[in-house]
């Protein structure tokens, strides 16, 4: 089997640092027995699987970055709705027949999905938009939407915004980094925050140092331990320079839980900044993190100007006060504060990869441009089948088959071939309050761009289609009934599949197409008046919460 570098990456071959002026520099880094290896550092800026999708890209010199993120949005004008979330979780389980190289056996939750997420949004004035270094935490005095520039509420105007994602990663298939699993049998989880180092009015990003450090889109990262304290520094400097402790999983400190676990995530501020705490119910273990100055979270300076890539230590705190349509992180293709999402489309089988470039060499369908990223069955923690970790951008890969909870002929098939659905509660805020509506987003215009080699131009919405081209099938959400309340006649939860899930009670039209509803156009600041314009979502907002917690 391959020894791994622990480091931030998604695929194999020379460690890529871009210089000043766009050289290349490249380098061996040592590993823990004293040999080499080569590898290829990757930043969200070089399309990192775990990061937010932002709403163009920003890939270097224009490369394509994407991610697929069918979401679930809460909404509610009072306050507490965009701070504070309390959810219950229960864990998908894989089946018990394993995926093989052929892809007739089953499908594991690592073929779905690298993380799916609990999302909210945080100040961070050292980001985009870059109009003004002060940010309110908890205050809709935040929302700034409008549409003229000369106005006060003028969306360029908007205080710097971050968004947090507490993440789960799935078990079983190559170790996490430079693949999706912390363990062979266990789901882990970690708290990241995501910022944007540009000026949202003039388009100038941060200075080359960060650029070719931290990438244009720096991530703060800290897996969820017992004691609440990162096992190393969460800096996005830190985080992506060597030894990469920070990403490296650690068993001794952090939260390990079992598939089919039942979990309360409280999501909240503090007075130090903002909290996580995760407590299994079956198992009886718990674990937390403060996104804290005393845990070693720090803010990338925006300094375009400056030869070197500095922080400063910061408390992230939650943005707003509520949750609505005009909550947003005016940076991100997505629309929303409060939301639950699944990232999707990043995995595709290959049969033989080639270990110094991370490039597939061989797999049954022919080699695409997305077979990037990829790994051989004996890199794999347990389950040896060797595939790829790029973005699925022709919509072929698992993912987009009947392969989910739910898509089965019988109910007997889904089971021995289809993991279990995720199931969650509408999150309640202030402790008990439910939210009053919510809203079905995916965000496929952003990743059928045109100007990225897909069909759909954002500008018209011509071309933008749901479900994406060469998929078969598009997971959509649903209502069921669930006992993990621990009540015996059950209670409605969320889930995420097919329409044939046990306990299902509504599909909200049975298809993505239904269920996600029309184009959605958003405005953004930017330099360019014509192109301020745009659509990276499908969007559908019902005005009541059919599943209150």
């Amino acid at each position: 089997m391959r020894r791994f570098v622990f480091a931030l990456l998604l695929t194999l071959g020379a460690v890529i640092v871009f210089a000043p002026g766009g050289a290349v520099a490249s380098f061996r880094p040592t590993i823990g027995s004293g040999t080499t290896d080569e590898y290829a550092v990757r930043n969200c800026s070089q399309g990192l699987q775990i990061c937010t999708e932002v709403k163009d890209s920003i890939g270097y010199e224009g490369a394509y970055t994407g991610h697929d993120e069918p979401s679930l949005l809460f909404y509610s004008d009072t306050q507490g709705a965009g701070n504070s979330n309390l959810y219950r979780l229960k864990l998908p389980s894989d089946p018990h027949l394993q995926p093989n190289q052929a892809g007739t056996g089953a499908t594991w939750n690592f073929q779905l999905r690298p993380a799916f997420w609990l999302g909210m949004a945080m100040c961070d004035t050292q980001s985009f938009p870059e109009w003004t270094n002060t940010c309110t935490p908890n205050s809709d005095s935040n929302i700034f939407d409008g549409t003229d520039e000369n106005a006060a509420d003028y969306i360029g105007k908007h205080p710097g915004a971050a968004f947090m994602e507490m993440q789960f990663y799935p078990p079983g298939w190559v170790s996490w980094p430079p693949g999706v699993s912390c363990s062979a049998t266990k789901w882990c989880a970690a708290l990241t925050i995501d910022s944007l180092n540009q000026n949202g009015n003039t388009g100038q990003p941060n200075n080359e140092d960060c650029l070719d450090t931290v990438g244009i889109e720096p991530v703060s990262f800290a897996f969820i331990t017992h004691n609440g304290v990162p096992h190393a520094a969460p800096d996005p400097l830190t985080v992506f320079s060597p030894p990469y402790d920070a990403i490296t999983p650690n068993p001794a400190t952090d939260l390990w839980m079992n598939p089919g676990d039942v979990l309360t995530v409280d999501m909240h501020d503090t007075a130090a900044g903002f909290q996580v705490v995760i407590h299994d119910l079956t198992s009886g273990e718990s674990g937390s993190m403060i996104a804290s100055v005393e845990n070693g979270f720090q803010q990338v300076l925006y300094q375009p100007d400056a030869a070197t890539c500095d922080e400063q230590p910061y408390a992230y705190h939650p943005m707003y006060g509520s949750s609505s349509e005009h909550t947003r992180v005016p940076w991100a293709a997505h629309t929303y504060n409060a939301a639950f999402s699944d990232e999707i489309g990043h995995f595709e089988y290959c049969n033989q990869a080639d270990e110094a470039t991370g490039d597939c060499l061989n797999n049954d369908e022919g080699l695409d441009d997305d077979d990037v990223g990829c790994f051989n069955a004996d890199d794999s923690l347990l389950v040896a089948v060797g595939g790829c970790l790029g973005t699925d951008i022709d919509f072929d890969g698992p993912a987009y088959g009947r392969n989910w909870p739910g898509t089965g002929r019988n109910r007997g098939q889904d089971q021995k071939y289809h993991s279990t659905s995720v199931l969650f509660t509408t999150p309640l805020f202030n402790g008990n309050r439910n939210y009053s509506r919510v809203a079905f987003e995916a965000d496929l215009p952003r990743i059928e761009a045109a100007d990225f080699g897909g069909s759909c131009d954002r500008l018209t919405g011509n071309g933008c289609t749901n479900p994406p081209p060469g998929a078969q099938f598009y997971p959509i959400y649903s209502t069921g009934t669930s006992t993990m309340n621990r009540n015996p006649h059950g209670n409605c939860v969320w889930q995420l599949g097919g329409t044939g899930i046990p306990g299902t009670t509504n599909t909200f039209g049975g298809n993505s197409t239904e269920e996600y509803g029309p184009l959605l156009f958003s405005f953004y600041p930017g330099p360019n008046p014509a192109t301020r314009r745009r659509t990276n979502n499908f969007h559908q907002t019902l005005n009541y919460n059919p599943c209150q917690a």
